[in-house]
C-alpha cells in the first residue's frame, strides 16, 4: 500500500480550508477562523508487504480517520491511496466493494459481532459476501478459528465468549477471507490489560505464520513499540515522524515525540544487535603465543573463541594464555561456558548473562559469532538521556544508573516470531 498527500477536511464544502492548510495554516486555527475540521494534514507513507506498520497518537490526533480512508470508509479531500493498481480514494463504488472484500479488511475495537448468529456464521459472513458455498465457508471459518484458538467455540453464540474471545473471533473474521492488507483500529482497547497483553503476544505469533501487512491503530505507545515493524506518530493529522521503535526512543524528532518516549522501558527496546560491538575473535586452533598477539593489538584481556565455521565455541583470558606454553592451542585453554547471547535478544534478557561481569558474546540465529557487549554498557544504555552511553573508547559513561530489576522478558515464542519478520 501506498498513500501519496492525503488530506482529509470536515466541512469544507467551498474549499477555504484545504486553501489555508496548503498555505501552512494550523489546524487549531483553521478551525477558530472558519469552522472547518482537519482531520489529516497531508500524509504520505508506504507500508510494505508483511509488514507491522503501526500509526499511533494521542485522541483527536487523526488516527482513526486515516485508517478509515484507506478502505475508503471515509473518502478523502485530496491525495492518493494505492493498494495494486487502484487507487482507494478515486475507484467507483463497484471496485471499491471489490477492493474490500478480496484486498483489504477491518478488525474494530468493539468487536462489531452479529449476536444472532453464532461464531461461525460470523467468521464466515464475508465469505457469503463473496458467494462461497455453505460447505465452503464452513470449513473456512473453522479453519480461521484454529489460527485463533477457538474452533472448539465454533457453534457458541457471541455472548456466550469472554471480550477477549471474542476479539478473537473478529480477528478470524478478518483472516477468513485471506486479505492482502489487515486494518486493525485500536483492535485491543477495549479489553483488560491482561487480556490486553495476550492479545498483542498472539498476534506477534500468529503474524509469524501469515505474514500479512498489518496497518494497527493505537494510542499506546508500549503496544506500538512491542507490535510495530516501523511506526509513525500523528499529531493534529500529520505524521510527526516515522521510524523503527529503536529510532523513535534513541532520536526523538521532537519535544512532542520526547515526551512520549520519556518513560518508554528501553530494555523492552533495544537488543543486542542495537548495542553489541565488533569484537576480535580467535581461531579455535590458534597458538597461545599468536592468540596474545592478538590481545595486545586489540588491547583487551579476553577474546572470544569461534570454530572454522565462525561458531562461538568458548573464551580465553590473557592470564590462562601467558601461563601457558607458547605452542599451546587455544583449544586447550578456552572455557567453554561463557555469557553469550542472541542477537535479537532484549536487554531486558540479558541481566543473568551480564552478572558474571564479562564480556556477552553475541551470536547470529545459526550461532555465529557477531560481537560482544560490555555489561556495564547494558545499563548505561538504559538512560533515557540520549547522551546517555558509551565514551570514544568503547566504555560506559561512569555514572549510570543502578541495575534495574529484570522484567519478565518475552515469551520465547514472541521473540522467535518477531525475530522471523522480514527487514524492513
Amino acid at each position: 500500500m501506498k498513500v501519496e498527500n492525503v488530506s482529509k477536511l470536515f466541512n469544507d464544502k467551498r474549499g477555504e480550508g484545504l486553501s489555508l492548510l496548503k498555505q501552512g495554516r494550523a489546524k487549531d486555527e483553521i478551525f477558530r477562523d472558519i469552522g472547518v475540521t482537519v482531520g489529516i494534514d497531508n500524509v504520505s507513507f508506504e507500508v510494505n508487504e508483511g509488514e507491522i506498520f503501526v500509526i499511533m497518537g494521542l485522541s483527536g490526533s487523526g488516527k482513526s480517520t486515516l485508517v478509515r480512508t484507506l478502505n475508503g470508509l471515509i473518502k478523502p479531500t485530496m491525495g492518493k491511496i494505492m493498494i495494486g493498481g487502484d487507487d482507494v480514494a478515486s475507484c467507483d463504488a463497484k471496485r471499491l466493494r471489490e477492493i474490500r472484500r478480496r484486498e483489504i479488511t477491518m478488525v474494530f475495537q468493539h468487536f462489531a459481532l452479529f449476536p444472532h448468529k453464532t461464531v461461525a456464521e460470523n467468521v464466515a459472513f464475508g465469505l457469503r459476501v463473496r458467494g462461497l458455498g455453505k460447505d465452503e465457508r464452513r470449513q473456512a471459518a473453522i479453519e480461521a478459528l484454529a489460527r485463533v484458538g477457538l474452533q472448539d467455540h465454533a457453534d457458541s453464540m457471541p455472548d456466550q465468549l469472554s471480550g477477549g474471545m471474542q476479539q478473537r473471533v473478529g480477528l478470524a473474521r478478518g483472516l477468513a477471507t485471506d486479505p492482502e492488507i489487515l486494518l486493525m483500529d485500536e483492535p485491543f482497547g477495549a479489553l483488560d490489560p491482561l487480556i490486553r497483553r495476550e492479545m498483542q503476544d498472539e498476534l506477534i505469533v500468529l503474524q509469524k505464520e501469515l505474514k500479512k501487512t498489518i496497518i494497527f491503530i493505537t494510542h499506546d505507545l508500549n503496544e506500538a513499540l512491542l507490535l510495530g515493524d516501523r511506526i509513525a506518530i500523528m499529531k493534529d493529522g500529520a505524521f510527526v515522524q516515522v521510524g523503527t521503535a529503536q529510532d523513535i526512543v534513541s532520536h526523538p524528532a521532537d519535544d512532542y515525540v520526547r515526551a512520549f518516549v520519556a518513560d518508554v522501558d528501553r530494555s523492552r527496546v533495544f537488543t543486542a544487535s542495537d548495542i553489541a560491538k565488533d569484537a576480535d575473535h580467535i581461531p579455535v586452533h590458534t597458538k597461545a603465543i599468536r592468540a596474545l598477539a592478538v590481545m595486545d593489538k586489540a588491547g583487551v584481556d579476553l577474546a572470544h573463541v569461534v570454530d572454522a565455521k565462525e561458531m562461538l565455541v568458548g573464551a580465553v583470558t590473557r592470564e590462562t594464555l601467558e601461563a601457558a606454553k607458547p605452542d599451546t592451542p587455544v583449544a586447550d585453554l578456552m572455557d567453554t561456558d561463557v555469557p553469550s547471547v542472541s542477537g535479537e535478544s532484549y536487554i531486558n534478557e540479558m541481566y543473568t548473562a551480564a552478572q558474571s561481569g564479562a564480556p556477552i558474546a553475541v551470536t547470529d540465529e545459526d550461532g555465529k559469532f557477531v560481537g560482544s557487549i560490555e555489561p556495564a554498557s547494558i545499563f548505561g544504555h538504559l538512560a533515557s538521556d540520549e547522551s546517555a552511553g558509551d565514551d570514544e573508547d568503547g566504555t560506559a559513561d561512569d555514572a549510570l544508573p543502578p541495575q534495574p530489576a529484570a522484567p519478565e522478558p518475552l515469551g520465547s515464542d514472541v521473540r522467535d516470531a518477531k525475530q522471523e519478520r522480514p527487514n524492513q
